[in-house]
């Protein structure tokens, strides 16, 4: 066992360690234990459904503290449990101190949100931060072995692109073969930049790249979500319009003359986009914990800032209505192949509700939640490696894991196995792992046993879990039923206290 953090030293590996990588031989409402354990349950039925819900929240923070509960923006209480979670924040406090601080450990937003879903069940996959910009996606377990092709990146539009405090961030992945893209944006503000926020989300379309062999631009994913702050105002109408509209709960009557929808009608690129109708209370701006809108000095007019929109990618055009001076051989190998894969694996995207949340008051902006039904059909419904607990576990001896590969992958002396409670929250938060290639104690073609240090198996024991992480894709590949680790019956008897006992207690 190592004591040093496998995810850095993954990330860290120099170009020549890299070369180390080897191809592989063969090319009703639940209670929240009860929704841990069918979600760390990999048995085929839970994964085999090719429809998922998805949970999306959008909110300004306008730097305040996270409230005490966030059950009802999560929706906690609902039978309908998401199967993914995609958190969008802007204006999460960031000044200098606070930035460096939460950079070496995790900002008050991320650990509410960490601890809300951890208990249900909810792995957080990936996270990215700008500055007050700030994205999470959060998976059920049982689909995280099929969340690969993990990448995140970043654009800067406030002041000249060189300061983040506008811009935008984004992670991409595959699910279950399929590429998807989430973009968190704040954009310029004011009534009068309508032209400048579509200026500046092109230029975070034309900045953001990703890997160049599948999906190297946003556009080029299945699946796009772009959502936050875009600050797209309501304009012409005067204030008493607006309010008594907005009393009446006549918005259809504001649509006309709101930015974007505008913007739509003479944007190509906007055009590419849906977006649920406006039938919730405009989120902008509030009097800080009250539903009262602005009554400073500045009034200003409520408006729709805080979006959520989707793109799904256009169909390929048959390779026969393409004039024949614009076909290429390549390019028209490559569209078949997009043909036959739309065919074969279709996408399909539903929302379900779109609204906002008035209940919270910490921000002058309220929380937008947009819930949809994502229909697909899997592109591969086995894990790269199944891994498991040998034996029975204690710390009173020594423990073994066992894993083979499924299926052929990139596997590298650097992968690592992390022994993990039954609701962790995030990759990072292993109890032990071992290194898969310098703790190997026997292998042969179908399987691999590796060695566990007993000293370093929690003594007090609990309900575990097993994940192999592969250094080269950067994501978790296989993991393991729930297994119990006994208690140590060499603590017990020697009677030591808990609190003089490295268990699951105190690891998480």
């Amino acid at each position: 066992m190592r004591r040093l953090d496998p995810v850095i030293l993954c990330k860290s590996r120099t170009a020549t360690e890299a070369g180390e990588i080897m191809e592989n031989d063969d090319d009703t409402k639940e209670d929240p234990q009860s929704q841990v354990k069918n979600s760390v349950s990999m048995e085929k039925n839970c994964c085999d459904e090719d429809t998922f819900r998805l949970h999306m929240v959008t909110w300004n923070v306008a730097t305040a503290d996270p409230p005490d509960d966030i059950s009802s923006l999560l929706h906690l209480s609902s039978p309908k449990t998401p199967d993914l979670y995609v958190i969008g924040l802007q204006e999460v406090y960031s000044a200098p101190h606070r930035f460096i601080i939460d950079m070496a450990v995790e900002d008050s937003w991320s650990h509410l949100f960490m601890s809300s879903l951890a208990p249900r069940g909810y792995l957080k996959v990936s996270s990215t931060r700008m500055q007050g910009l700030l994205l999470l996606f959060f998976s059920k377990l049982a689909h995280v072995p099929f969340i690969r092709d993990i990448q995140d990146t970043y654009s800067r539009t406030g002041i000249s692109g060189y300061w983040g405090n506008k811009g935008g961030v984004s992670i991409r992945l595959s699910f279950y073969g399929h590429m998807l893209c989430f973009l968190n944006c704040h954009l310029a503000a004011h009534m009068q930049y309508a032209s400048q926020r579509v200026d500046e989300f092109e230029y975070i379309l034309d900045t953001q790249t990703f890997d160049p062999k599948k999906t190297p631009h946003i556009l080029d994913h299945k699946l796009v979500f772009w959502f936050g702050d875009l600050n797209f105002r309501i304009q012409d109408h005067g204030m008493h319009f607006l309010r008594n509209c907005i009393t009446s709960h006549k918005f259809n009557l504001l649509w006309s003359k709101e930015q974007l929808t505008m913007m739509k009608k003479t944007e190509a690129l906007l055009q590419e986009f849906d977006e649920g109708p406006l039938d919730f209370q405009p989120t902008y701006k509030f009097d800080r914990f009250s539903d009262c809108y602005d009554s400073s000095g500045k009034m200003r007019k409520p408006a729709w800032t805080d979006r959520i929109l989707w793109r799904v990618k256009p169909k390929e055009p048959p390779p026969e209505e393409e004039k024949d001076e614009d076909r290429d051989s390549g390019l028209d190998e490559k569209n078949t192949k997009n043909q036959q894969e739309e065919e074969e694996f279709p996408l399909k995207l539903k929302q379900d509700s779109y609204t906002s949340n008035m209940e919270y008051g910490v921000s002058d902006h309220k929380p937008v939640i947009g819930i949809f039904t994502l229909e697909l059909r899997k592109m591969y419904e086995t894990p790269l490696v199944r891994v498991c607990a040998e034996g029975e576990w204690s710390a009173d001896f020594d423990a073994m894991v066992i894993y083979s590969p499924l299926q052929p992958f990139p596997s590298s002396a650097w992968d690592w196995i992390g022994l993990y409670k039954v609701g962790f929250r995030s990759v990072s938060d292993y109890i032990t792992y071992t290194w898969v290639k310098d703790d190997e104690v026997s292998f042969n073609d179908e399987l691999t046993q590796v060695y566990v240090s007993k000293d370093e198996i929690p003594a007090l024991g609990g309900e575990c879990v097993l994940c192999y992480y592969c250094s080269t894709l950067q994501c978790i590949v296989g993991i393991s039923s729930p297994f119990k680790v006994h208690e140590s019956k060499v603590a017990v008897e020697e009677g030591l206290a808990p609190e003089n006992i490295d268990g699951l207690e105190k690891a998480s």
